[in-house]
């Protein structure tokens, strides 16, 4: 069976977007500094980046694709990666407004799924034909699947900021029951990787 994953870089204080979000700043105030690992020491973490985007199927909120903000989003809206986003693979995205799939360049398709996370997780089963499936956000969509205990292995980033307030990942999910396999780190970032009890 297909492993599920979930890759998700957070605050200190448990936030992976900081305060006021809005569709100009979609990761809130303070929110792009989580990243900071990403683009200052590609090299330095070369495995967490290739994990993060090994995986055969993706499925995402629609925030994360469209952003902040209530109702549909415009119909040109493409999404916030550019005409190649970096997924290379089908992505589900969890939304109440049907939408026609959305393909782009690179190998990535954008499914829109109305009837809920067990569905959307069928959808990415299928369409990862034995391979890996991650739960890519944001924070509404991984705790549905925390609480549901869907999720196989989670990898968090932790950056060494405090953002104060903003999207906290872990807020109201009851069923966490994961152990620590593995810490390796920078300054700017320690990688924890949790496997689930079962």
């Amino acid at each position: 069976m297909n492993s599920v994953t979930c890759d998700l870089t957070i605050s200190l204080d448990g936030y992976l977007a900081g305060p006021n979000q809005s569709p100009a700043n979609p990761l809130g105030e303070g929110g792009e500094d989580l990243h900071r690992w990403m683009f200052e020491e590609p090299e330095a973490h070369t495995a967490a980046i290739e994990g993060i985007l090994s995986s055969r199927s993706f499925i995402m909120g629609r925030n994360m694709f469209a952003g902040p903000g209530e109702g549909i989003w415009g119909e040109d809206w493409r999404g916030w990666w550019g005409e190649n986003p970096p997924y290379h693979a089908p992505v589900f995205v969890l939304t109440h407004h049907p939408h026609p799939p959305l393909q782009m360049q690179g190998g990535t398709t954008f499914y829109f799924v109305t009837d809920g996370i067990e569905s959307a997780l069928d959808q990415a089963r299928e369409a990862a034909a034995g391979g890996g499936i991650a739960i890519a956000g944001g924070a509404e969509t991984v705790r549905q699947y925390l609480s549901a205990g869907l999720i196989d292995e989670l990898r968090l980033h932790l950056a060494p900021i405090l953002l104060g307030a903003g999207e906290r990942l872990l807020d109201g999910v009851e069923n966490f029951s994961f152990e620590p396999t593995e810490v390796s780190g920078t300054g700017l970032v320690t990688h924890v990787r949790y496997r689930r009890i079962r």
